[in-house]
């Protein structure tokens, strides 16, 4: 990384049916253009501790790999703030790809609009046989107010207006919110509509990442849509959001800077 001053760290929680779709990954990051003083460093966290990822990535100085006792994926992308060392973190499921110049784009954001806290982008669904497929309804282009995605959220069957599995944020505002959930799905989410309680975020026109879909996904599976806990996870999401924008009704302040 000779004459990189600033980073993007790039987190990936993985589970063994996911590991596999890790080389693509790591493929679709390592074709980035970044713009000059930038790199990234993924941090592949395992959410468990079986070793399986020793070998399942080429050597790149920028991977660090981490292991911990199996929690769900919000428990492990956690667990790898720890080893966080980019002013920006973004997000980048096992089983995805971000599509090219992804990354140039959220720094190019937040060099534009110093006030913003997150960055989100449209989103294609890589399906089974390769083909992809949009979103008709995704939100203009530009800055998002604070509370728009959580209005959204709740008059739309609590389906966000912009994807949470393109999340970019900064490093500070990741802290201050505890990272991601202590929840067994929707963490993602919920990182979202904390962020947009306290800060205005952007959304970006182009396309910033191939969304798999594949029968072993999380969200595929039966019990991420099991009534009772859906509407637990739900409901605490929303009042962790309702909270939070009365708590810091000036929203968070980062003090002028963009990326810096």
């Amino acid at each position: 990384m000779e004459n990189v001053t600033q980073l993007v760290s790039v987190i990936t929680p993985v589970h063994a049916p996911s590991i596999e779709y890790l080389a693509g990954a790591y493929e679709s990051l390592a074709k980035q253009d970044m713009p000059p003083g930038w790199d990234w460093q993924w941090l592949v966290q395992e959410d468990g501790q079986t070793g399986a990822l020793v070998d399942a990535l080429p050597d790149d100085p920028r991977i660090s790999l981490g292991t911990g006792r199996p929690g769900g994926p919000g428990v492990a992308r956690t667990l790898a703030l720890s080893r966080v060392s980019g002013q920006l973190i973004k997000v980048l499921d096992a089983d995805d790809q971000l599509t090219p110049g992804a990354l140039a784009r959220d720094i190019a954001a937040f060099d534009a609009h110093p006030q913003i806290g997150w960055t989100t982008s449209r989103v294609l669904d890589l399906l089974p046989d390769g083909l992809t497929a949009g979103w008709d309804k995704d939100p203009a282009g530009g800055v998002i107010d604070r509370g728009a995605v959580l209005a959204f959220w709740q008059a739309n069957d609590y389906r966000a207006s912009v994807h949470p599995a393109t999340l970019c944020l900064r490093r500070d505002l990741v802290f201050a919110l505890g990272g991601w959930m202590a929840l067994p799905a929707s963490e993602d989410t919920g990182l979202l509509l904390a962020a947009n309680a306290v800060s205005e975020g952007y959304f970006t026109r182009e396309y910033g990442l191939l969304y798999r879909k594949w029968p072993g996904q999380v969200t595929s599976q039966a019990a991420h849509r099991e009534p009772a806990e859906y509407q637990a996870r739900m409901r605490i999401i929303e009042a962790r959001a309702h909270a939070l924008a009365s708590m810091v009704p000036n929203g968070f302040d980062f003090g002028g800077s963009a990326t810096a």
